[in-house]
């Protein structure tokens, strides 16, 4: 990290450079203040340009320093300076400019940018918000409405619209330092302060509107920005604190270390323990896709929206057929809403082959199979690409719970073979459970991870098991969940719990819309491998009467437009009789229960897949929920949630479940005493 200082006459170029965007560290912030001390100190100096090495000019602090203090304190007392210079500043910003780096722009005397340069202030995202003078400057700036639009959202703009609102001077298609340099030679420039407009003529009225607009959620940091904006006056030094204050509170928020632990999260799973980062890939440009069918269908266009080549084998004319027919129909449809243009649409379509027979997977580079859930029709049409692929092509499989070993072990090359596994709709679930193989090869993984990043997923890498990491948790929540039914819920009461706890579904409405027909073939399958384990037989007699969910027009609930779940008197009849049939009164449950053992229940098993090392760290665990299982951001993850309840006190309460009724299920993962004896958190096994 440094800043490096350019004598160009008259004017001191200071660069900044720290890492890929220029992050605003307790380090580098020194740095900044060093080189603009010394600027500020030389005679020969009567202007600053301040721009970012590489592809950005800043992209705001290092939020892995959040947590450590000092950073934002240091980073207000260099933007006062910088705005309090006698010498006038010009920022001159290419890439992007966000959170503290936005604000260090703001505190300079004149902003240019490169015309494809972005502007924002994300913060919210962060269930922060800007804490080093964004939010008493910005509306100074632009307007009070403009600036809670843009600190609301958290979404950059572009500099087109950033010159039209007055966030920035001026606007080029060349060299913006160069631009920058020229206007500091010009004439004298006056020291243009942010920090001493008036308050914006619209600032009662947009603070108002944006109050109105306000919806509830888990974060506070919209409220607080609002509070911010609506705390300007002509005292700009009373706004910064008060400004600095509620940061301070967001910061330790739940919300805000949820949303940085995932932001975090999402990058550190990337890298996969005892790999090295430069090991070679294999070359993945043609890919085919076993299945057409929705699975399959939804891989093969999220495969073509990433560049990639598809030859889809079906075997069924008219499955083909209908495969190519809703692809077509997918990418007309991302045409219509602006997505994409009609010319790359066309394109995605012409790198689309289907066929009738596995020849034609001959050139692929990998091959997924997309096929109904069997192992003997899995390993079937593995072993018939391989008879066809090249020696070097990956062979992978789309399994969501049976043993991607013994699938490979079909194969003569069981180091080639990996699980990828897509979460429904493929082509829009953001989460891909890269499954590593007890001989699967290190290149084999990398390239899945690789192949996962390129079409936008958060990929996880899973072990083998019964499930891999998501669905063996959401097992054990669903058992949760059955039981508390013969016990004295009802479905809409545990969904509206869980859904007003943070879950984007409640449970039964998740089931009834993925089909609870599939859950029952799961409950058949495990009645014979785990005959110790029973779940409640409630769900299964309403999955008897072929109520397997929106497909069905009936589930749990009932659809009488397809798609909205209404609540039906016919179950809640038929819980209530089953109850009665096995002998268990019925009793008053409270929401605080049906969150209490439900999300123990993620956390439990969480846990013994991270002991067992099916997971490698316990944040793999979280972006496993967050992105494939509707659980809220700003809740973290499972096992962020029980590092806030603490491993001493998660060993009592689950001590507790293990006392009552199906106390069975309640075994406590061996990780949380062993960490509970250490008095560490779980967050340190994620190092």
């Amino acid at each position: 990290m440094s800043v490096t200082t350019t004598r160009h006459g008259a004017t001191l170029l200071l660069t900044m450079e720290n890492g890929a965007v220029n992050a605003l560290s307790s380090a580098h912030i020194k740095a900044l203040h060093e080189a603009l001390t010394a600027a500020l100190n030389d005679p020969d100096c009567r202007a600053i340009v301040l721009t970012g090495a590489g592809k950005f000019f800043c992209g705001g602090a290092d939020i892995a320093e959040f947590d450590t203090g000092g950073t934002a304190d240091d980073l207000r007392d260099l933007i006062e300076q910088l705005e309090q210079s006698p010498k006038p500043v010009i920022a001159a910003i290419h890439g992007a400019a966000l959170g503290g780096g936005l604000e260090l722009a703001l505190a300079c005397h004149h902003r240019l940018a490169h015309q494809a340069a972005k502007l924002g202030l994300p913060e919210v995202t962060l269930g922060l918000l800007p804490g080093a003078g964004g939010t008493q400057r910005l509306p100074r700036l632009i307007g009070a409405g403009p600036a809670l639009a843009m600190m609301l959202l958290g979404k950059p703009v572009s500099a087109k619209l950033a010159q039209a609102s007055g966030l920035i001077d001026g606007m080029t298609d060349g060299d913006v330092v160069a631009a920058a340099l020229a206007l500091a030679a010009s004439a004298a420039l006056p020291l243009r302060r942010t920090g001493d407009l008036p308050p914006s003529s619209d600032l009662t009225q947009a603070v108002a509107d944006a109050r109105e607009g306000l919806r509830p959620g888990l974060s506070h940091a919209p409220a607080a920005i609002i509070d911010c904006v609506e705390q300007i006056t002509p005292d700009l030094a009373a706004g910064l604190a008060y400004e600095a204050g509620a940061f301070a509170a967001l910061l330790v928020s739940e919300a805000s270390g949820a949303l940085r632990h995932a932001f975090l999260g999402e990058r550190q799973v990337a890298r996969i323990p005892g790999l090295p980062r430069d090991l070679p890939l294999r070359a993945i440009e043609t890919v085919g896709v076993i299945g057409g069918g929705t699975m399959g269908t939804g891989i093969a266009i999220a495969l073509l929206n990433a560049g990639l080549a598809v030859t889809m084998v079906e075997l069924k004319d008219d499955a083909l057929a209908r495969a190519q027919n809703t692809i077509g129909k997918t990418l007309a449809r991302d045409v219509d809403k602006g997505r994409i243009s009609a010319d790359e649409a066309d394109a995605r379509l012409a790198r689309f082959t289907g066929a009738t027979a596995y020849a034609a997977l001959a050139p692929v580079d990998l091959v997924i199979e997309a096929v109904f859930e069997e192992m003997a029709v899995k390993t079937a049409v593995l072993q018939a690409a391989e008879a066809v692929v090249r020696p070097d092509a990956i062979l992978a499989s789309n399994t969501s719970t049976l043993d991607l070993d013994l699938i490979a072990q079909a194969v003569a090359d069981p180091s080639r073979v990996v699980g990828l596994h897509f979460f429904s709709p493929a082509n829009i679930m953001r989460l891909l459970e890269v499954v590593r193989g007890a001989k699967t090869a290190p290149d084999v993984l990398a390239t899945a991870m690789a192949l996962g990043k390129r079409l936008g997923k958060v990929s996880v890498v899973s072990g083998v098991c019964d499930g891999f990491i998501g669905n063996r948790m959401f097992e054990e929540y669903l058992r949760q969940v059955w039981f508390l039914l013969e016990e004295g819920a009802l479905p809409q009461q545990i969904d509206a719990a869980l859904e007003q706890w943070g879950f984007a579904m409640g449970p039964c409405r998740t089931m009834d819309l993925v089909g609870q027909d599939i859950g029952w073939a799961i409950r058949q399958r495990r009645a014979v491998e785990q005959p110790d384990r029973p779940y409640s037989r409630v769900i299964d007699r309403i999955c008897a009467l072929g109520r397997f969910g929106q497909k069905t027009g009936k589930g749990i609930y009932r659809y009488a437009d397809g798609r909205t779940p209404s609540p039906d008197p016919e179950i809640e009849n038929l819980i209530l009789a089953y109850s009665a049939e096995i002998g268990l009164p019925r009793r008053a449950i409270s929401d605080e229960e049906i969150v209490e053992r439900c999300l123990l229940a993620l956390i439990n098993e969480g846990l013994r897949i991270v002991g067992e090392g099916i997971a490698y760290r316990p944040v793999d665990v979280d972006m496993v929920f967050l992105h494939g299982y509707g659980f809220a951001r700003e809740r973290g993850g499972p096992l962020f949630q029980a590092d806030r309840i603490g491993a001493p006190d998660l060993a009592r309460r689950i001590a507790a479940l293990a006392t009552g009724r199906n106390g069975w299920a309640w075994e406590p993962a061996p990780l949380i005493d062993t960490m509970a004896a250490k008095g560490a958190a779980f967050s340190t096994l994620n190092a």
